[in-house]
């Protein structure tokens, strides 16, 4: 803080300095503005990036200097300076990829060309696939389709989003103290359609992002406004169907914005059909106040309701009492649903700065059956759970940012506040039986959880160097109110945390960058822990560092390679029988990253993500000290190919190898490789287009636990994998109409 309050302080005094700059806008064909875009001096090698207006200043540019103006996804302009005076505005036209083009942002965060380019090659099926685009990122389904994913990063089982922050157009997904597990993300309520672009990070290096930024972050942005209307239709195997349309409300210069709607259903490869049916509306609208004010309006509403047959036991299958895709218990599912409105209001200031302020309210409720154990505790009636809450959030997001010349130095200086209250209701962990009855109550209560925020994040332009320096404070308070306490119990904690980050950049040329990247990060504790252990360990730390390069060794490749590190000073373990996660000991991790982007030729791209990670928890001894389910080493590459005639298609592989499934690594959950494909054609305005989830046909399991569980013929209980089955091999045909 002490070295970040002198800029500020520098900013606002040195306001008299004088350089040559160049104001301007970056938009598309339909006004919309492209944020983050690239702006490049050919001349001296200075740059600059659009803000979240398409606005720009660009420092030291002279008369007779040339701009590259660089997009993804857009043919890039070069702009012949031949006046100062007058703010330019430029339109870039959209184009298909060529990797040629793209130029290595001299940025903090360059690694997002890496999602860039995959969103616009490769085919998403749900939202929650988009996440696939992050490199090394894997994700699995446990329970009929209505649930959030198991996601697994960096060497993490994330469960559903314990050390990984997700946020869609600024609102959080992560949902804290949740019923079935701290962090519970489940990003279902977005349509995939209207996903403009992502924005991620690995490692705990963003001082905007903050509670289970760890592992890293994804924060999603859907389209201001869209081009033409669609329908789509899509009819698959195992009764599945999925009804999409978006509707352009007019768009014009200063205004416009949209309506989607889906509509999806699918009974699944289960002998029990998982009668899985999901709804979602949204709607977006964005206009202009005046030439320097903007105002976007965000309303969207999700529910979902499915069966499932859970996790089965693999001695089931081997003794053959069941098949892959039976149950022991196939009363399992759930119904959940989520209403979303955001407004948010950007002020232009001048002088490349610019005020964004967001408030948001969420309404939430979720209730979930499982039984994980069979009839481990309860011999007659079985070891049903049942996990439910409805909750409000109400939060803030405020963000100031500007952009200085500071003598030779250019100064990005970024503040913010943050505010986010949660209200659960009802939260309850309960015995079942057949989904009516409930037998006992295991924990039932109201959750109050607050939290502010606040960070100053620096990034100091020296030519080829850049210095980003940045701190955020958190401050939390829980309280807990017991139902199940026979006199009124409301228990309340308050816990503070200083998280800084710094990292040093190294741009060779606009083909090489080195990095060092270093940061503190934290996850807070479920609400009921925090006050069942009086306070310890509310918001465990986390220590990251990366060290890795970015570079484009030829005009058609790109590559990311990279060491990293992470301390964690507690660790998030699955509990079976209750099926949440709760806190253990400290742990580290460290591993190496490669991706790489090709282009094969005008119509051919290849794609590769190699992960390779060694996890241990430090407070046990050597050969029991294995961290359950961590991922060690993990594959995802494709080829996609493109013509103009209209043909397109792609087939993706993704390989998790085998890992412990326990500490001692006496059971271990078995690896997979399973391929998926798809072409499509565009004939006028209507697309035609096949998808084929695993293509081989491979037998694989998608989700596994090491689980201690008793069948009602068994005397003894046994520990061993538990699984759900991955997708058979799955037809769906798709047909688009643009209008």
């Amino acid at each position: 803080m002490k070295f970040l309050l002198p800029i500020l302080v520098s900013i606002v005094f040195l306001q008299h300095l004088n350089s040559q700059s160049l104001t301007g806008r970056v938009i598309d064909q339909d006004n919309q503005s492209l944020v983050a875009a690239l702006i490049a001096n050919q001349s001296n090698n200075g740059h600059a990036h659009t803000d979240i207006n398409g606005k720009f200043i660009i420092e030291n540019v002279s008369i007779g200097d040339s701009l590259t103006v660089s997009y993804l996804g857009y043919k890039s302009s070069i702009i012949a300076i031949d006046n100062l005076d007058n703010s330019i505005e430029i339109i870039l036209t959209e184009s298909p990829i060529a990797m040629d083009e793209v130029i290595i942002s001299p940025g903090l965060n360059a690694l997002k060309v890496f999602s860039d380019i995959d969103i616009q090659l490769t085919p998403v099926n749900s939202s929650q696939e988009v996440l696939r685009q992050v490199p090394g990122l894997i994700i699995g389904q446990h329970a009929g389709g209505g649930k959030a994913e198991q996601i697994f990063l960096r060497g993490f089982d994330l469960d559903h989003g314990t050390d990984i922050r997700l946020n869609v157009d600024g609102m959080p997904v992560n949902m804290v103290s949740h019923a079935h597990g701290q962090g519970y993300a489940d990003l279902h309520f977005v349509i995939p359609e209207t996903i403009k672009n992502l924005n991620f990070g690995k490692g705990s290096y963003d001082a905007e992002q903050g509670n289970f930024a760890t592992a890293g972050y994804v924060d999603f942005r859907t389209h201001d406004r869209i081009k033409d209307n669609m329908i789509k239709l899509e009819v698959g195997q195992f009764n599945t169907q999925r009804l999409m349309t978006l509707v352009s409300l007019g768009n014009q210069e200063k205004k416009g914005g949209y309506l989607a709607a889906e509509y999806q259903r699918s009974d699944g490869p289960f002998e029990s059909s998982q009668n899985f049916s999901r709804l979602n509306l949204v709607s977006r609208y964005d206009f202009q106040l005046s030439d320097d004010q903007r105002v976007a309006l965000i309303g969207s509403y999700f529910t979902s309701t499915w069966d499932a047959s859970g996790q089965i036991p693999q001695r089931s299958v081997d003794d053959g009492s069941i098949t892959r895709f039976g149950a022991i218990d196939d009363t399992e599912g759930g119904t959940t649903s989520r209403a979303n409105l955001s407004l948010k209001h950007s002020i232009d200031l001048g002088a490349n700065s610019y005020v964004e302020n967001q408030v948001f309210y969420n309404y939430y409720d979720f209730t979930l059956f499982s039984n994980f154990t069979f009839f481990l505790n309860d011999p007659i009636n079985g070891d049903q759970i049942k996990q439910e809450e409805n909750r409000s959030i109400f939060g803030i997001n405020s963000t100031y940012r500007t952009l200085k010349e500071i003598g030779n130095t250019t100064v990005d200086l970024k503040a913010g506040v943050q505010l986010r209250s949660d209200n659960s209701n009802n939260n309850r962990l309960a015995r079942t039986l057949n989904r009516t009855d409930i037998l006992s109550d295991i924990r039932y209560g109201d959750i109050r959880e607050d939290n502010q925020g606040a960070y100053v994040d620096a990034t100091l332009d020296l030519g080829n160097w850049i210095l980003n320096t940045g701190v955020r404070y958190d401050v939390f308070w829980f309280n807990y109110v017991d139902r199940l306490s026979t006199t009124y119990s409301s228990r309340s904690q308050t816990k503070g945390i200083f998280s800084p980050k710094l990292s040093l950049l190294y741009n060779q040329s606009k083909n090489l960058q080195y990095y060092i990247k270093t940061g503190k990060g934290f996850h807070s504790n479920d609400t009921r822990v925090v006050i069942d252990q009086l306070g310890q360990s509310i918001l465990p730390s986390a220590y990251s560092g990366d060290i890795g390069l970015i570079a484009k060794p030829w005009n058609n490749v790109i590559l990311n390679v990279a060491y990293w590190v992470l301390f964690s000073e507690q660790e998030f373990v699955y509990v079976g029988d209750e099926g949440i996660v709760e806190p253990s000991g400290r742990s580290l991790r460290n591993g190496f990253d490669l991706s790489s982007r090709v282009q094969l030729n005008d119509n051919f791209f290849a794609n590769l993500d190699v992960n390779y990670t060694i996890a241990t928890a430090i407070d046990e001894a050597e050969g029991e000290n294995r961290i359950p389910l961590a991922p060690l080493f993990t594959i995802n590459g494709g080829i996609d190919y493109k013509h103009d005639s209209g043909l397109q298609s792609s087939i993706n592989v993704r390989h998790i190898g085998d890992r412990p499934a326990n500490e001692d690594n006496s059971i271990v959950a078995i690896g997979y490789t399973v391929v998926d494909a798809a072409v499509g054609y565009q004939y006028k305005k209507v697309n035609f287009g096949i998808q084929v989830q695993n293509l081989l046909n491979t037998e694989w399991n998608e989700t596994q636990f090491a689980t201690t569980s008793r069948l009602a013929n068994e005397v003894d209980p046994v520990e061993e994998i538990h699984f759900t089955p991955g997708t058979p091999f799955n037809l769906r045909g798709i047909v688009t109409y643009t209008f």
